[in-house]
């Protein structure tokens, strides 16, 4: 809403200088005054900016994370980029040292902490453990204070509980347990000079395909993990769907043909992403791939 604010700042002081911007019933002038005082306000659009930049990188991380691709493996590293961009956004706008304390920002981070404390799983951590990537020096040395997951102890600590519910076997989890000690560690089956190379460039499961096959348990279990979606959103975008389209007023339609209308309905979504307008970030159109599309052949006609 901010950034659509932004966007159309040039139309919204045309609109409140315009004589029949006053035209209004007595009691409402004063909010009209109020509103033109506000458009009008060189300060109310710095810190309109403001918000739109520190925001910026969560808003960006909740739409990587609400699409139907495998993301739940990215979700632990983005959630701490994401609070170090926060943090540097909100220093340079105080005009501080990043080791400085900053007040707004000891609030902001507070909140981000309560809802990741909410939201993590065992389930994100042991994806993120499970990512070749983030063992690979290249990925270490690209950030500050990055710990490769075997050496970070809130994500080990995790892990031992997602290994525990999934191996409920003693014998199992000490197997699955050997075997990431290898993964971790580029030791064994794992050491091979081009699964060490690959894991900077190869996406995690084709890596786990392609060298995984000496470490079974933690193959399938990889194989689950890293390609799984973070979100529910899609399925529920296709409900709210089907929700509007078989509310109490058509009641009798029978499920094959609401079936088929939501089907025609996410396509033409999908097809209008081919109209000349699609583009016009004033009249973009919401659909079914969400901000992070990026063709139609990523998201395909159903």
């Amino acid at each position: 809403m901010l950034k659509r604010i932004k966007l159309i700042r040039h139309a919204l002081e045309l609109m409140v200088l315009s004589e029949q911007w006053m035209q209004y019933r007595a009691d409402d002038q004063g909010k009209a005054r109020f509103v033109r005082d506000l458009i009008l306000d060189e300060n109310w659009w710095v810190k309109l900016n403001y918000i739109i930049s520190f925001t910026g990188p969560i808003y960006k991380m909740i739409r990587v994370c609400d699409t139907n691709k495998p993301c739940l493996h990215l979700v632990y590293e983005m959630w701490d980029s994401m609070i170090q961009k926060v943090k540097m956004l909100i220093h340079e706008h105080e005009n501080i040292q990043p080791t400085d304390s900053s007040s707004f920002y000891l609030v902001v981070h507070s909140i981000l902490v309560d809802r990741w404390a909410k939201s993590n799983t065992p389930l994100h951590c042991l994806a993120h453990s499970l990512n070749p990537k983030y063992y690979c020096d290249k990925w270490l040395k690209e950030g500050q204070n990055r710990t490769p997951p075997h050496m970070d102890a809130e994500v080990s600590v995790e892990r031992v509980k997602g290994f525990k519910r999934l191996f409920s076997s003693e014998e199992d989890r000490t197997i699955a347990i050997d075997e990431f000690a290898n993964f971790s560690l580029k030791s064994g089956p794992f050491g091979d000079p081009d699964s060490i190379g690959s894991r900077s460039n190869m996406e995690p499961i084709k890596l786990w395909a392609s060298y995984g096959s000496h470490a079974p348990l933690l193959q399938r279990l990889a194989f689950k993990v890293l390609g799984q979606p973070t979100s529910s959103s899609c399925s529920e975008r296709n409900w709210s769907t089907y929700s509007f389209i078989h509310p109490v007023i058509r009641n009798k339609l029978n499920p094959k043909r609401a079936e088929d209308l939501v089907f025609i309905h996410n396509n033409l979504r999908l097809l209008s992403r081919n109209s000349s307008v699609y583009n016009d970030e004033i009249t973009k159109i919401w659909d079914v791939g969400g901000d992070e599309f990026g063709s139609m052949e990523d998201v395909g006609v159903l």
